[in-house]
């Protein structure tokens, strides 16, 4: 049996409901093999994020030529990477090992409000990051820090994707969870955009929907699903993770990773 290998590199959320964790619980959703390379581990529950400990650039890389070296990987998302030596070790190991799909999902703000990325590394991430992504995933508060606009309606989400996709990606996802109504998604692929649309749930277990969604997109493109294919199916997962998700804590309470979705095949 061939299983697909998909590898995240990310931080470890204590909590588990984001980071690491999610990622490796939507990768057995999805019925593909995870693996992981930790670039921070974080002290975090349901209401907020205690503490950060970075990784050091040298045992990230170590991590990185440990499972390329021996196991492989098709697929790769790229979540928190915390500062810019962290973006630039992570890029210069995506080049040397030219991955077939790379999913990044720029992770600055959690969804308690504390800050995951330090101002010096939004730079860096444009700069050699971007420029390596088959589609990078940004909600409409990263948008508007990786394009230098204000993005508050559809609108402005196109023309902050525009802006993204200058810098060098194939594709941008921006993702409107933050509007009014109902939860809208762009895929723009450098020629037309695709909204995808789905009513909003009305729930305070989100924890983790970004990494998540992001997580799905590379697990199913590792399985041979189209760019177009695994974003629609990937945004259907996450609704139905957030609709079945956990009342845990006290803050926002993580998704169910274990739901089924129709148009996935395992």
């Amino acid at each position: 049996m061939i299983i697909p290998r998909v590898l995240s590199v990310a931080g470890s959320d204590s909590g588990g409901g984001a980071g690491i964790q999610a990622d490796l619980k939507t990768f057995h959703a999805m019925g593909v093999y995870g693996m992981t390379v930790i670039t921070a581990v974080t002290a975090q529950n349901t209401r907020r994020v205690h503490g950060i400990e970075s990784i050091s650039s040298d045992f990230i890389a170590l991590q990185f030529e440990a499972v390329l070296s021996d196991i492989g990987v098709d697929s790769v998302k790229i979540g928190m990477l915390f500062d810019a030596a962290i973006v630039r070790t992570v890029a210069g190991k995506l080049s040397d090992a030219k991955i077939p799909y790379v999913i990044v999902d720029p992770v600055m703000i959690s969804t308690s409000g504390d800050t995951l990325l330090e101002e010096s590394a939004v730079n860096a991430i444009k700069e050699v990051l971007l420029p390596q992504a088959t589609l990078i995933t940004p909600n409409m508060a990263e948008a508007a820090l990786l394009a230098d606009i204000v993005v508050e309606d559809i609108d402005q989400m196109k023309e902050a994707a525009i802006r993204i996709h200058r810098l060098g990606c194939a594709a941008v996802l921006v993702k409107g969870g933050h509007l009014e109504g109902d939860a809208v998604d762009l895929l723009f692929d450098g020629e037309s955009f695709i909204t995808l649309t789905t009513a909003r749930i009305d729930s305070y277990n989100t924890h983790g929907t970004g990494c998540t969604i992001s997580a799905a997109i590379a697990a199913l493109m590792a399985k041979g699903y189209s760019l177009q294919a695994a974003v629609e199916i990937a945004k259907k997962y996450v609704t139905e993770a957030i609709r079945n998700g956990f009342p845990l804590g006290k803050g926002h309470g993580p998704l169910n990773h274990f739901v089924k979705v129709d148009g996935m095949k395992l």
